[in-house]
């Protein structure tokens, strides 16, 4: 991406009507851009690549703070209780403002506690069979579900993660049965999956894209309402028959709520400058994200319709992880 477009793309918040100096002077200094994850894997590349072009635009640094630990919940609680002036801000996502709070008693509201910036992007889940299963298709695969009920189990990334969460969902439509083998994360859910301990699972995309293409597992089809660039000749579940079914890995940005309109419609108009450029969609497709430029009000929107769903089917699968 060239400096001077991004320049150019750049809102300019001087002049503009009911703001106070300092808010016309946003923003003024570094800008904490906090990641709910430790250092190095995907989420914080995605983070660290998108707010480096960011502050690009807004001609201040980013400085990027990994805080890992709690699922999430260490991040969202220091996020939330930061002051609403724009200096700090978090990359959200599908765990700390979907499946979380769908599942888990939280110490923060993942609504009320935040302001919505906007979306960055998401990547498809993807039903994935231990290579040695006899079948080639989703099809196939339900036809093998219904002759060998209780027989097959799948594997998550942990209990309430959106690996359970979505086949969950996939099972309820089905109205099958598969035994839950929680993990502590996708690399040992991967281990057991390719040595044949269980025989199925739904990762994320991403993680999932180097086992699919050494052959060690096989793809039936991918969530989501169109098929990936990536992988353009799996079918989604639903043209496979399971209408309407979706799930994501998704990524986004809030900060704590109360911040000013002025200051989160610069963020959203930048982020979106960010999100359009050809150069990012190259580097997000490493972890087979697509960029997803959405309004404020849209993204609020997302948030609590992700919550509002995986709750439901939480309550309708007896899914509640407090003690």
């Amino acid at each position: 991406m060239k400096r001077r477009s991004l320049l150019q793309a750049a809102p300019v918040l001087l002049g503009l009507p009911g703001l106070s100096m300092a808010q016309a002077a946003y923003p003024a200094k570094s800008i904490r851009y906090i990641v709910p994850v430790a250092a190095g894997g995907g989420s914080d590349m995605i983070g660290r690549t998108v707010t480096d072009r960011w502050g690009v635009l807004l001609k201040q640094t980013f400085v990027v703070d990994n805080q890992g630990g709690g699922g999430g919940v260490i991040a969202s609680q220091a996020t939330a209780r930061a002051a609403p002036d724009g200096y700090t801000l978090m990359q959200g996502y599908v765990g700390t403002h979907g499946t979380s709070p769908a599942t888990r008693k939280l110490p923060y509201d993942a609504v009320k506690d935040f302001t919505p910036i906007g979306m960055i992007g998401g990547t498809p889940n993807v039903l994935v069979v231990n290579a040695a299963l006899p079948v080639k298709n989703i099809k196939e695969f339900i036809e093998y579900l219904r002759k060998n009920p209780g027989k097959l189990s799948y594997g998550s990334a942990g209990a309430g993660s959106l690996t359970h969460l979505t086949m969950e969902l996939f099972k309820q439509q089905l109205n099958t049965f598969m035994v839950h083998i929680p993990y502590r994360g996708i690399a040992p859910a991967f281990i057991d999956l390719i040595g044949g301990q269980t025989q199925a699972m739904f990762p994320g995309l991403a993680a999932a894209m180097p086992h699919i293409r050494s052959g060690r597992v096989r793809p039936l089809a991918v969530t989501g309402l169109k098929r990936h660039p990536q992988f353009k000749d799996l079918p989604t579940l639903d043209e496979s028959g399971f209408k309407g079914f979706d799930a994501q890995q998704w990524y986004g940005v809030v900060g704590p709520a109360g911040i000013p309109a002025p200051i989160v419609k610069l963020l959203n108009e930048t982020l979106g400058a960010v999100l359009r450029a050809t150069d990012l969609r190259e580097k997000l497709a490493v972890e087979a994200v697509e960029p997803t430029v959405m309004t404020p009000a849209q993204f609020g929107a997302f948030i609590v319709a992700d919550i509002a769903r995986w709750t439901q089917l939480a309550k309708a699968r007896g899914i509640q992880l407090d003690s």
